[in-house]
């Protein structure tokens, strides 16, 4: 019998499970491919999270200290900083690094094996496996969920399924002389949300956006204005998909259980990028468990510490993050251009970037200065757009 069962071989799940067996608790991962990784992501994270997670080189494809922003128009915004702000991963070289470190640390590894039902007692939780050597069933103490998003495990076990979601869409696309990130606002493009090209290697990107409704036909749309403007050398590609939460679940923890990651909805509003929040809430999860295994109580009162921990932490920046992104979403490309005009002229990005208290993980406080400066305010009032930050996330 395992203490945990990891439903899930991603990031999240990975960690959870390295800090769990390094604690000196037998657990179980069950990861429904034959190896870890292959998620649809962008895969840009801080300094700070390779700092505070010490991720390796090895897995970094390239550091970044710019990106070019594009209005609609195309005026350009450039934000620079001396340091390094951001680092591509190689995204299936990072999660099966994880996955190799919680196997170092004595973590078992069910690969190709896919949870199909949780059953929670008074005893223990019951997996259900379908797998390679057919059905089985594991058992354990308590159960992670790291399924990713629109785990159908979390709504059968009576926990709240995610309320607001968008599609990821992305295609790996062979370039010409792109060397900075571009992000791109137009609602002619990414209806509501943004759109990106992000250079891997000196020939190579990844061309993205985000939309709630027919991704494919924005993304061709996109990559043939890139290809016209020589970015990208052909739009014959392959895309993936992916939905993303919007919104974290109301409740990630019940009896036996933790919901953690994409399946928990720990995702940023703004950007849609999740690796540094979930590994920070699989942190907490982990300590968590612990003690909850030290103590032989793992009620749902018990594990309830876990939400408020990853609330405390995470909270103020995702209920900002949400209200920007739905303030963000009622602009036209008339008021994004507008924006971008004010922005440039009052200098309000050299500003910011000045600023050594804001940082690339964090965007609440960037948020809620650009939205209180006084050109920026103005302009919002007169395009009668309201921005209130009075509800909870």
């Amino acid at each position: 019998m395992y203490d945990v069962i990891v439903v899930g071989g991603g990031p999240a799940g990975s960690y959870v499970a390295g800090e769990l067996a390094g604690m000196g608790h037998r657990v179980a991962v069950l990861e429904r491919r034959k190896h870890p990784g292959g998620k649809l992501c962008a895969g840009i994270i801080s300094e700070e999270c390779v700092r505070h997670f010490a991720i390796e080189d090895n897995v970094i494809l390239r550091r970044v200290n710019s990106v070019r922003l594009l209005s609609p128009s195309g005026k350009l915004i450039r934000l620079w900083r001396e340091k390094t702000q951001a680092c591509i991963l190689d995204r299936a070289a990072f999660d099966q690094a994880l996955a190799k470190q919680a196997q170092d640390k004595g973590a078992d590894y069910l690969l190709d094996s896919e949870a199909r039902n949780i059953s929670i007692s008074d005893s223990g939780v019951i997996v259900e496996v379908a797998g390679q050597r057919g059905e089985a069933g594991l058992e354990a103490s308590a159960v992670v969920i790291a399924a990713g998003f629109g785990s159908k495990l979390v709504e059968e076990l009576g926990l709240p399924k995610i309320s607001d979601f968008v599609i990821g869409i992305q295609a790996e696309v062979e370039t010409a002389g792109v060397e900075e990130i571009e992000v791109y606002f137009s609602q002619e493009i990414a209806p509501g949300f943004f759109a990106w090209l992000t250079p891997t290697s000196s020939q190579r990107a990844l061309v993205g956006l985000l939309a709630r409704h027919n991704p494919q036909f924005y993304i061709k749309k996109l990559m043939l204005s890139l290809l016209a403007q020589g970015k990208i050398v052909s739009a014959e590609v392959e895309p993936d998909y992916a939905g993303i939460s919007l919104k974290p679940l109301s409740k990630t923890y019940g009896e036996r259980v933790i919901v953690i990651g994409d399946a928990a909805g720990q995702v940023k509003p703004t950007t849609c990028g999740g690796i540094y929040y979930t590994l920070l809430c699989a942190e907490i999860a982990a300590n968590t468990l612990h003690q909850a295994l030290r103590g032989n109580d793992l009620s749902a009162k018990a594990l309830a510490g876990y939400q408020r921990k990853w609330r405390r932490r995470l909270g103020r920046e995702l209920g900002i993050g949400y209200y920007a992104r739905r303030f963000y979403g009622r602009l036209s490309d008339h008021q994004i251009d507008r924006l971008f005009d004010i922005i440039i002229s009052q200098g309000i990005d050299e500003t910011l970037l000045k600023a050594e208290d804001l940082f690339f993980d964090w965007h609440g406080t960037a948020i809620l200065r650009l939205m209180g400066h006084r050109a920026v305010s103005k302009a919002v009032e007169l395009m009668k757009l309201p921005f209130r930050l009075g509800r909870k996330s």
